[in-house]
Order: structure tokens, then C-alpha cells, then sequence
């Protein structure tokens, strides 16, 4: 087994498919239009229009997959990739945490 995990509260991680880039495009308009920014209830927003926004998008899709590992490759599915999903407009460098396990 293989668990990736992101080392933030911003930015997220999920499989989907990787074939297709307007996949992640999609992905990202419905985020946005799910999760807006401005939106005056928010609380948190002393690091911009875009944060808490962000923290929410990463509590939707979570900060870490669990993929399994078939003679020594990652056994996704013919379409499926890992995302990286930056929730910040400018979101900087981001920390990944691999961890591999079993016979």
C-alpha cells in the first residue's frame, strides 16, 4: 500500500481521472461556484479572500489517498491519477508525506 499524504489545510489531495485535463478544469469550476469566495459569513479571512474558501474545498476532498501496490507500481485504473488540488490563488510550495507498506 501507498498513502500519500499533504502536510496542509489549503490544498487537498484526491484521484480522479488523468486522461482528460478539462476533468480538472470542471473540477475546479464546481469548487469554486460550491465554495465562493467573499462570501460575507466567512470569518476567517485575515490571508485573503481566498482562505477559508480554501480550507473548506480541502475538508471536502481530504489530505490524503491510500492507493494499493501491485508488483512494485501504483495499481490505479486506466484513467486514474492523483490530484494535487491548490485551494489558494497563490498557495506557494506544498509538502508531501509518502509512506509505502507490505510484502
Amino acid at each position: 500500500m501507498c498513502q500519500v499524504f499533504i502536510q496542509h489545510t489549503s490544498a487537498s489531495l484526491t484521484i480522479n481521472e488523468n486522461a482528460d485535463p478539462t476533468v480538472r478544469k470542471d473540477f475546479e469550476m464546481y469548487f469554486n461556484k460550491a465554495v465562493p469566495e467573499n462570501d460575507p459569513g466567512y470569518i476567517h479571512d485575515a490571508e485573503g479572500p481566498d482562505d477559508m474558501p480554501a480550507h473548506l474545498k480541502a475538508a471536502l476532498l481530504g489530505s490524503s489517498v491510500l492507493i494499493p501496490v501491485r508488483n512494485g507500481k501504483l495499481a490505479f485504473g486506466t484513467w486514474q491519477g492523483i490530484y494535487l488540488c491548490e485551494h489558494r490563488d497563490y498557495g506557494g510550495s506544498r509538502d508531501l508525506v509518502i509512506t509505502a507498506w507490505g510484502d
